[in-house]
């Protein structure tokens, strides 16, 4: 089995995805095997609890940041195995019925790790590129011993070799279940195993308007994308206003750091997730063009139900980042202080909120526009 280029290409999510979780865990875990080197060297009450509080902010970006991350990027993986299974169903098919096993087929899948293993190493050799700035702005705090930085061979085997060899296995074991199919479905364009199921599906929908069915359908159908938009919503609203909110908490790196994370995560699944949308739905918009409908009618039926579930991502990330600064100045920082009290800031959220409408807004104009250059001819060739 080969990926061919355009596969390769879909596999940028994971790798930018995976970057992104190495750079910050590896920044913070790093830090934090750093740090725990001078807890006997500590003797005031104040530098004691400025070290817990370091400990403490290390753990807690950690596993929330290196958390959401990881499922997000398996979430990628597994759609990108099954993606590729639904659109190479007659090669494998013609494998499967040439006598090759399901497991044959599936260890070829391990190149789908080699994404993970090379977001994992772009991200862990950028955290070592801002590690002595990162350093240095935390030891100006004066409140502990001078920290160095050194490398430890934990970090490398806990965020690049381990993650690698996890996607590669968990791509071989999926990709095996998933071609546990019959031969027949693999060979056969929208075979349908259940057909009771299909049309109990057309009966219940057929009382709705063609435009408001199809809408339902392509969320109902693609609920993977429905939280890849979610997720890139999630990014831009949570990620733009913790970097903009936390000035007296953090430091203006961190700051930029966070910023800059969050929009190249938002754009990269937005920007993907709305390309596998529109390439899975051609043939549809080119039949609702041959029988009459207009492109603003075209556009609404397949892409006007990604728009709540935009709106509902941007809300579910101004509450998170909330409660996570909350949990850091009331928890984690408790005991500092000089730490200000942290207030939701309105102002933030409405200029975030003014540059995700007009961001989103203008991707989904670009699509629309995409939509004129969908050639009939190309469709009816494949």
């Amino acid at each position: 089995m080969l990926v061919g280029v355009k596969d390769a290409v879909k596999l940028i999510g994971i790798v930018i995805t995976a970057c992104c979780a190495v750079f910050v865990c590896t920044m913070f875990l790093n830090y934090y095997f750093d740090i725990i080197t001078i807890e006997g060297k500590l003797t005031s009450d104040v530098s004691i609890i400025f070290y817990q509080a370091q400990v403490s902010t290390a753990k807690l970006v950690c596993s929330i940041a290196g958390g959401c991350l990881l499922m997000t990027s398996i979430i990628m993986l597994l759609f990108y195995i099954k993606h590729y299974i639904d659109t190479h169903k007659k090669e494998l098919g013609i494998l499967k019925a040439l006598g090759y096993s399901n497991w044959k087929i599936a260890k070829n899948f391990w190149v789908f790790g080699c994404s993970v293993l090379l977001g994992t190493a772009l991200g862990f050799a950028g955290a070592f590129l801002i590690m002595p700035e990162f350093y240095k702005l935390q030891n100006e705090e004066q409140l502990l011993p001078e920290i160095s930085i050194h490398f430890h061979p934990t970090v490398v085997l806990c965020f690049v070799i381990a993650p690698t060899l996890l996607f590669a296995v968990l791509a071989i074991c999926y990709a095996w279940i998933q071609l546990k199919r019959p031969v027949l479905w693999l060979l056969k364009e929208n075979f349908q195993a259940n057909e009771k199921s299909v049309k109990h599906k057309e009966e219940k929908s057929s009382d709705r308007p063609f435009i408001s069915d199809l809408k339902r359908d392509t969320l109902r159908t693609r609920k993977i994308l429905v939280f890849f938009i979610l997720f890139a919503s999630f990014c831009f609203s949570s990620m733009t206003q913790m970097s903009l909110s936390m000035k007296e908490l953090s430091s203006e790196m961190m700051g930029i750091i966070m910023l800059v994370i969050g929009l190249v995560l938002a754009f990269t699944t937005l920007l993907l997730s709305i390309t596998t949308v529109m390439n899975s739905n051609k043939k549809t918009m080119i039949m609702m063009r041959v029988f009459g409908y207009s492109q603003k009618e075209c556009f609404r039926a397949i892409f006007g139900g990604y728009r709540p579930v935009s709106y509902l991502g941007f809300v579910l990330g101004t509450v998170y980042q909330y409660i996570l600064l909350r949990i850091t100045v009331d928890i984690v920082f408790r005991d500092m202080g000089n730490i200000p009290d942290y207030e939701f800031d309105i102002p933030v959220m409405m200029m975030s909120l003014a540059v995700f409408l007009a961001a989103y807004e203008i991707v989904m104009y670009a699509y629309y526009q995409k939509i004129k250059h969908v050639s009939i001819k190309e469709i009816m060739l494949e």
